[in-house]
């Protein structure tokens, strides 16, 4: 029979220890080879080599999340001024179902990206002024409600069905919506802003003016590419375009560790990507538009409208893309 096992001895104990200690020393070591054989922390490498930052956790549903927020919330924007000055109804509808299609589609990304609808729920059992966060969730709650009153009563209005509350609806919508509107296209700049990565806190300053205008870039291009050739969307489209090619410009002349990996490796091409394609393209079409016969004049524009809407996703993706790189290589000053 085998015998009964016993507690080890004390010293026994303290050896296994030892033994323990100098297996993890010497998987440390391998981190970082130096000379007598030690890891060291150093300015330069950090500690161990590894980042001071942890990446974000965000997978893609973010990005997106970003740009359908930002062409949704610029769209409200555009469906409360043209009911103001009485645009085409047309347009007016279009705008507001590009709002309330983003409003529908925004929530799910976000709880796609929690993980379960719980995670979503909790955020909102507080209300933080002081986290861009918290108020970016009441935000989006606000903004998907004042845009869905605003369908729910051009619906019943166009079927001829409760007159009065169909224009309650409408119009506390539309005023809201425009009200919510343009928070719900630019707080993500400040979200991602109020972060410790270097790269997007160096530029707390920039981001939001730059969503929300790369959002009513993408938001004027999709109205023109169903079909709306109105001189209101050109002049909003150029500048767009205009201001787009200036926080390019901006971008360009910064310097430093900070700003590195917006102009460097991967994440620079793609920042330098979505920038050409939302402002320097989109101006220069628009611009000869100016210029052309109306069918040519017409080509131009959706060219534009494109160009647009493409260059506007690609900015959010190449954006979380930096602030991926930037983490990763974050240093000890």
């Amino acid at each position: 029979m085998s015998e009964v096992a016993r507690p080890l001895p004390e010293d026994s104990r303290e050896l296994e220890k030892e033994q323990r200690l100098s297996v993890i020393q010497r998987e440390a070591t391998a981190l970082v080879p130096t000379e007598p054989g030690w890891a060291v922390a150093s300015a330069e490498k950090g500690y161990y080599e590894l980042p001071l930052l942890k990446e974000p956790s965000w997978t893609w549903e973010i990005p997106l999340y970003f740009f359908v927020g930002g062409a949704a919330g610029t769209a409200a924007v555009i469906a409360g001024a043209a009911t103001l000055t009485g645009a085409s109804p047309k347009l007016v509808r279009d705008a507001r179902r590009i709002a309330l299609g983003g409003a529908m589609v925004s929530p799910v990304l976000l709880i796609s990206d929690l993980g379960r609808p719980a995670r979503f729920l909790a955020m909102l059992r507080v209300f933080k002024p002081q986290s861009p966060m918290s108020m970016g969730v009441w935000i989006l709650l606000a903004f998907s409600g004042a845009t869905g009153a605003a369908n729910a009563g051009a619906w019943l209005r166009g079927r001829r069905m409760f007159p009065a509350l169909a224009r309650f609806l409408q119009r506390s919508g539309d005023f809201s919506a425009l009200l919510f509107g343009l928070p719900f296209a630019s707080y993500t700049g400040v979200l991602i802003g109020a972060t410790v990565i270097p790269a997007w806190n160096c530029n707390i300053a920039l981001l939001p003016g730059h969503f929300l205008v790369s959002g009513l870039g993408a938001s004027v291009g999709m109205l023109e590419l169903a079909g709306h050739r109105s001189a209101a969307l050109q002049w909003l489209g150029t500048g767009a375009a205009v201001t787009e090619t200036a926080v390019g410009a901006i971008i360009e002349t910064k310097s430093g560790r900070d700003i590195a990996p917006l102009k460097h490796g991967s994440s620079g091409w793609l920042i330098r990507l979505g920038g050409v394609l939302s402002g320097p393209i989109p101006l220069a079409l628009r611009t000869l538009s100016f210029f052309a016969k109306p069918k040519r004049a017409s080509k131009l524009r959706r060219y534009a409208a494109v160009s647009a809407v493409v260059g506007s996703a690609i900015t959010r993706v190449a954006w979380v893309q930096a602030g991926h790189v930037s983490a990763r290589e974050s240093r000890p000053e």
